[in-house]
């Protein structure tokens, strides 16, 4: 008999009815792995289906200035955005999207790290030689976007791998580091009072124990360190 979201068990009564008690389940519990593969999958059909449009603007801009040639504000406008959004949408069908054993390639990491920082305050440095699987890829730009929130005046971010373990190193004089919100990637709860612009605090850990890695960080005046 349910009772506020709560059977209680016990056997007896004047009909003899078996009565089981179970108890709620917690918060932190409520995002299994079929949700986080749903998750992943929303991602990637988002990613999937703007990086179209998204291109097709960029070849209209193309055919636009060879057959009218012009120059003028409101086309550099539309150029730097197209861009710009073509960049983050390859970045983050990698970072939210499904994840399996494929391999990325490491120019082709490159030049989507490279764009995605293009024309901001923030440069990225990735110059490992070997191609990995889009699972570990995938926690090395979490941990870029949970560093690109720590250095929200800019700085630099140095990614390094020794062995199977990443270090991923965002180095500003200046940061921006919130406790509470860094103290997530040492759990796997869920992501209550977690903000859009934060999710891949709430991410990172639970992408990371997929594959059996633990997340690490550690932090001084000038530097954080994420290691996977």
């Amino acid at each position: 008999i349910m009772r506020n979201g709560v059977l209680d068990q016990h056997t007896g009564g004047q009909n003899g009815v078996k009565i089981i008690q179970i108890a709620p389940m917690g918060r932190n519990h409520m995002m299994g792995q079929t949700e986080m593969t749903l998750a992943a999958l929303i991602g990637s059909r988002i990613c999937h289906d703007l990086i179209s449009p998204i291109g097709a603007i960029n070849n209209g801009l193309e055919l636009l200035s060879l057959t009218a040639p012009s120059e003028g504000p409101e086309l550099d406008l539309i150029a730097d955005s197209v861009t710009n959004a073509s960049a983050r949408i390859r970045f983050f069908r990698v970072a939210f999207g499904a994840a399996s054993d494929q391999e990325i390639g490491s120019s082709e990491l490159q030049t989507i790290l490279g764009d995605y920082a293009a024309g901001s305050k923030l440069a990225i440095n990735y110059n490992i030689d070997a191609a990995h699987t889009r699972r570990e890829i995938r926690l090395v730009l979490l941990a870029i976007l949970c560093l690109e929130n720590a250095l929200a005046y800019g700085g630099a971010i140095d990614v390094s791998k020794d062995g199977d373990n990443w270090s991923i190193v965002g180095k500003a004089a200046k940061l921006n580091v919130d406790a509470a919100l860094w103290s997530r990637l040492r759990a796997t709860g869920g992501a209550d009072e977690i903000a859009p612009a934060q999710v891949q605090f709430a991410l990172l850990p639970l992408a990371a124990a997929e594959i059996g890695r633990a997340v690490g960080y550690d932090t001084d005046a000038e530097t954080v360190t994420v290691t996977l």
